[in-house]
């Protein structure tokens, strides 16, 4: 089976905006027991989009690299 990881963003602080170093990724909202459905974004040749369920506004930034975040913090990590 492949190692491909697709790195997965929360947004506990409900920031209006994140800008990340991947082009796919998954939101999950806060953090769980107050996260949505974890669902799949593919910014495809667009440099960012809204997350249906949250209103997250993620910016692709190629400077960051694909586990990174501005503002810091909103890589999610399953405990």
């Amino acid at each position: 089976m492949a190692g491909h990881t697709i790195p997965h963003f929360q947004n506990d602080e409900g920031h209006e905006q994140i800008e990340i170093g991947a082009r796919e990724f998954m939101c999950v909202g806060a953090n769980p027991p107050h996260d949505h459905p974890h669902i799949y974004i593919d910014l495809g040749d667009e440099n960012e989009k809204v997350c249906s369920y949250c209103s997250t506004l993620y910016r692709y930034n190629g400077a960051l690299k694909s586990n990174e975040t501005r503002p810091a913090g909103c890589l999610y990590e399953a405990a």
